[in-house]
């Protein structure tokens, strides 16, 4: 950090940071990493409810509003809780910088809007979250910006789909719900090579199982709703970049658009970060024994979990993601064509007296859906059966529940089947 002693008169003035160790690792920066306490000395973060700010003088009001010093200006756009969410998100997916937004969805509407303009073209994985489908398909579509959906896992089909208008290339991994796992390094390679760049949503792994940034990934984009919080308390979203583009292309956007993270919600998931590491490995190792057991069950025809051998990109996965399968399991059960599948998917999830029947996933309680007919269930049949999605699937959720606890409760609907 560059002190006022011997800083440039160019250089705006900027807040100043935690001191921490250099080399300070992950799990610390986790419980550490934000803004320094304020002149109370409190250890737990504070929580700031304000909209606005007070100057000193309408001449510093000035140089704020203009970017001439780092400050604390407005709500929407600045504050001090929010940012201590954002460094220490951005520090442990270890980029420059990072924007906190008011939902996961949000956060991409950011991406785009403040990346693209009509005419530019995104190459996306065709298994992506079912609401990122229709959010580039559909809403952008309207306005100029051309997607190209492509296989997961071919990175022929992402290569051969790149155009001179191509700016960005939009990847989930693992994917929603299948977890299908993409390779990121070869993906960034096909982006830079085309002058484009790569954001890569890490929602099922979080930074605590895998760190895009670290592959070659210039963007990374969050649903905080999720593992981030931890508990299923809040919404939240966040965007982590290098700092020209956080700075340069997303708070200009930001500032005008005003999708940003309330300072309640961000202290929310402040505090998550601080157990994200010991929640992500428990929640992985609990999922792996029920993928395993999964597989054994005669009513379950399929199942598909990262850590498992049987995964196709089980190899791909265990080295992008710190050998961790991550929390989420999504399985079909047998039932001769989508009629059948769909009726004893029912009635798997309505015999469960354990795990929450709910589309969210991330939580410290399990929780069980439906995928065909809740989070993708906006989709056309034919895009659900593209994404490997059929009516027959199940995807659960790992919490932090006694793992023979759940294996009972989905044993009780498989029973029925």
């Amino acid at each position: 950090m560059t002190t006022d002693t011997n800083r440039s008169k160019t250089e705006p003035k900027r807040l100043p940071r935690v001191d921490l160790p250099a080399d300070a690792r992950l799990d610390t920066l986790a419980v550490r990493e934000g803004l320094p306490a304020s002149p109370w000395g409190e250890n737990s973060e504070a929580l700031f409810l304000t909209s606005s700010f007070v100057h000193p003088d309408a001449a510093t009001a000035a140089a704020r509003f203009a970017n001439e010093e780092e400050a604390f200006v407005y709500s929407r756009f600045t504050n001090p809780t929010t940012m201590m969410m954002e460094r220490r998100l951005a520090a442990l997916e270890g980029t420059e910088a990072c924007i906190a937004t008011s939902s996961g969805m949000s956060a991409i509407m950011l991406l785009v809007m403040g990346l693209l303009k009509a005419g530019d073209h995104v190459v996306c994985s065709r298994s992506v979250f079912g609401s990122t489908i229709k959010l580039l398909q559909g809403e952008f579509g309207k306005f100029g910006v051309l997607t190209t959906f492509v296989s997961q896992t071919d990175v022929a089909e992402w290569r051969a789909a790149i155009r001179p208008e191509t700016k960005l290339l939009f990847a989930e991994t693992p994917s929603n719900p299948l977890t299908e796992v993409c390779d990121i390094r070869a993906l960034a390679d096909i982006a830079h090579a085309a002058g484009a760049l790569l954001a890569v949503d890490n929602c099922f792994c979080s930074p605590a199982l895998q760190q895009p940034a670290k592959l070659g990934a210039d963007l990374i984009i969050h649903s905080g709703t999720k593992y981030l919080d931890g508990q299923g308390r809040v919404v939240a979203g966040a965007i982590c970049g290098p700092e020209a583009i956080v700075e340069g292309k997303f708070v200009p956007v930001m500032r005008s658009a005003g999708m940003c993270l309330s300072p309640f919600n961000a202290w929310v998931v402040l505090k998550g970060l601080e157990t994200l590491a010991i929640r992500m490995r428990a929640q992985s190792e609990s999922a792996l024994a029920l993928a395993r057991w999964l597989e054994q069950q005669p009513q379950v025809a399929a199942v598909w979990y990262p850590g498992l051998p049987s995964h196709p990109q089980h190899e791909l996965a265990m080295a992008q993601q710190g050998g961790c399968g991550g929390a989420v399991v999504s399985f079909v059960v047998r039932g001769e064509g989508a009629s059948a599948g769909r009726t004893h998917a029912f009635a798997v999830i309505d015999a469960t007296r354990i795990c929450s029947i709910t589309a969210n996933l991330g939580d410290t309680k399990t929780t069980i859906t439906h995928p065909a007919s809740t989070s993708h269930g906006r989709l056309s049949e034919e895009q659900r059966l593209a994404a490997g999605i059929t009516q027959g699937m199940i995807r659960v959720a790992v919490g932090l529940e006694h793992i023979d606890d759940l294996k009972a409760d989905l044993a009780r609907g498989l029973a029925l089947i």
